[in-house]
């Protein structure tokens, strides 16, 4: 049997990376397969699933679900006939729910206290329909060093979401980032997201060669107190993949006047055409 070589080059890591990403798309809880995100206030149905959903009592996480074991749903693993607490992804141990052998789903906590059932469908029409992530070749020149200032405790900064009417929502921004291009120097906002920090940005490519509502970068310091802009692996926002997310829109000293012609440009159709 013979081994694969690992990739050496720059370039070769970034034609793995475009595989992986085209292979995450598509997944059964990847961003194609999200067919709606429903936020319960009171008693309700829920598009495209069955049951009678209901916010969980204060201070419990989560939703209750009451169903007839006929209508099929299983909640970690036990078949519902009655009423179910499904705790949300904020609850140490979060609930997961199976409607079918394709239908899938689990409970967001919001900022207001509410919780919403996401419901992912893996024969869903983006999955049906989905030919390649477009993305620009690989650009050495957009390899950036800029510099990266921990500010002791965060600041906190107002986020802007696609769905929210103009609302912010409150995320802490660990340090400062700077860096340079074409002569002017660029202060720019990345909040924390897990071990990274994840920068929300738009160019002057947005609603021509890119995705109109912006693209999203992870990134690191690094611990000389620089930090790497790799925008080579600038990805799409989940919104680009489904309307049932709600995505953080680019603060204002995010919005670039130039063009970043690197990194992920839009989703589309098996025939070429833009999925959305």
């Amino acid at each position: 049997m013979t081994e694969t070589a690992a990739p050496s080059t720059p370039a070769e890591r970034y034609a793995v990376f475009r595989e992986r990403r085209a292979l995450a798309a598509v997944q059964p809880q990847g961003p194609l397969a999200l067919v709606n995100t429903q936020w319960v206030g009171d008693e309700q149905t829920i598009w495209g699933v069955p049951g009678r959903w209901t916010p969980a009592p204060k201070g419990t996480s989560g939703l209750t679900v009451t169903a007839e074991a006929a209508e099929g749903i299983h909640v970690d693993g036990v078949l519902v006939d009655g009423t179910v607490l499904v705790r949300g992804k904020d609850d140490p141990a979060p609930s997961s729910v199976q409607f079918d052998d394709h239908t899938t789903g689990f409970v967001i906590a919001g900022d207001d206290g509410l919780y919403a059932l996401r419901v992912w469908d893996s024969q869903s029409e983006g999955i049906q329909k989905f030919g390649s992530i477009d993305a620009f070749d690989y650009d050495p020149d957009w390899v950036i060093t800029g510099t990266f200032r921990e500010i002791d405790g965060g600041s906190v900064m107002g986020f802007e979401h696609l769905k929210s009417d103009g609302k912010t929502r409150d995320a802490v921004v660990p340090g400062e980032i700077r860096f340079t291009h074409d002569g002017a120097e660029y202060d720019i906002a990345a909040f924390k997201a897990g071990n990274a920090l994840q920068l929300v940005f738009a160019d002057a490519t947005n609603g021509d060669d890119t995705y109109s509502v912006g693209r999203f970068l992870f990134l690191a310091p690094n611990p000389d107190g620089s930090i790497t802009l790799d925008f080579n692996t600038a990805i799409l926002p989940p919104c680009a993949f489904s309307y049932a997310f709600n995505c953080p829109l680019p603060p204002k000293q995010n919005r670039f006047p130039f063009r970043i012609e690197a990194g992920e440009k839009n989703v589309l159709a098996s025939d070429g055409t833009l999925l959305h």
